[in-house]
């Protein structure tokens, strides 16, 4: 055979195999998948609701989409609060490996170690993108696994609450003498800080909020800001709205059992990796699109905004460093976290006033 006779007869039977293998069912494509015959099946619980809005229906997407792009190799199933666990008790269930993942927040489980409220945020700290940035490109997610792995657990960014507000109460506070004594809802860093202006910090899950409230079990609550916090109906109840400091950008976290993770597939690892990645873009988004929304319908409640006076301010700062030198006194673990984070920062505040805080306040 002539040489340009073979190649042509080898050029058209290659385009003969690619038009048959492109002639196939369109059902053939879609369950395409090196893990179609491995079936894998975890359980994950929240500290939320069913469907709770951005957080719970957060998770409830990145389910779907585990689903969707693993050919329906890899179904997680949900069990919000209170049906498979308790509330606040996920981060143990997981770590034995009675449910496989979780979604909540990091700060809930300080009692643990110290060290990990920081990976939730700091009152007067990082925003929800310098937070972002310091997890994923200053070190901080490395921290956080490597010492979340002393309790078999792998966690993930699993959305940003943004900037959240400073919280809802009964009486107006116009001095640091007007919270001495007062019983609020507020956990991690922020209600250590609040301890040392004479408040009484009370944790207490989401849907007991309310309730306690109502019934002067409490005094004065934050919760998130007003996408949430008008769902939590406060404004009945509260009618003097602060605005906030105390959690600037919180990381809430969906963290898996170590044991769990280490043996799912490479593909199943990168759907997860990218669900996860979605979520936590998305939330963020999210809360700030339908905080702006729901801002204008608690102004029309009759609600009063307003400002911590200065000297709650100044205290709560001073509180802070006390805080902070103490616990990294009592734990190297947040010892160390805190200096990277103060490392982060102290670059991030130059960047931030020369960019968007000159912008801010020109636009």
């Amino acid at each position: 055979m002539q040489r340009r006779e073979f190649l042509t007869a080898t050029t058209l039977a290659g385009a003969a195999i690619i038009a048959s293998g492109c002639s196939g069912k369109s059902e053939d494509k879609k369950t395409v998948n090196i893990n179609k015959n491995k079936r894998v099946r975890l359980k994950l619980a929240t500290s939320w609701p069913a469907h709770f809005p951005i957080m719970g229906t957060g998770v409830d997407e990145f389910v779907n989409k585990v689903k969707i792009a693993s050919g329906g190799s890899l179904k997680i199933k949900i069990y919000p609060k209170n049906t498979l666990v308790p509330a606040l008790a996920v981060f143990d269930t997981t770590t034995t490996g009675q449910i496989d993942a979780f979604h909540s927040g990091p700060y809930y489980w300080k009692g643990k170690n110290s060290a990990f409220s920081l990976f939730s945020g700091t009152p007067f700290g990082f925003t929800a993108e310098e937070i972002n940035s310091w997890m994923k490109y200053g070190g901080g997610l490395d921290l956080w696994r490597e010492l979340y792995g002393r309790y078999n657990l792998y966690p993930f960014l699993g959305g940003n609450t943004n900037i959240q507000m400073g919280g809802w109460f009964k009486k107006p506070i116009n001095s640091v003498d007007d919270l001495k004594g007062l019983k609020m809802r507020i956990p991690g860093l922020g209600g250590e800080v609040f301890a040392k202006m004479g408040v009484n910090p009370i944790l207490l899950p989401a849907g007991e909020i309310y309730t306690a409230l109502e019934r002067g079990i409490i005094d004065a609550t934050e919760w998130v800001g007003p996408a949430l916090d008008i769902k939590m109906g406060f404004a009945k109840i509260a009618k003097y709205y602060y605005k906030g400091w105390h959690e600037p950008g919180s990381i809430l976290e969906l963290t898996f059992n170590k044991r769990v993770w280490e043996k799912l597939s490479d593909e199943h690892k990168a759907i997860i990796e990218m669900a996860s990645d979605s979520l936590n873009t998305n939330m963020t988004h999210e809360f700030h699109a339908k905080n702006q929304e729901a801002f204008k319908q608690i102004q029309d409640l009759g609600v009063t905004l307003k400002e911590f006076p200065e000297d709650v301010i100044k205290k709560a700062k001073k509180s802070l460093s006390e805080v902070m030198e103490e616990q990294s006194k009592l734990n190297p673990d947040f010892k160390r976290v805190m200096d990277s984070m103060d490392k982060f920062m102290d670059m991030s505040r130059i960047w931030t006033d020369v960019g968007i805080n000159s912008y801010l306040k020109i636009r």
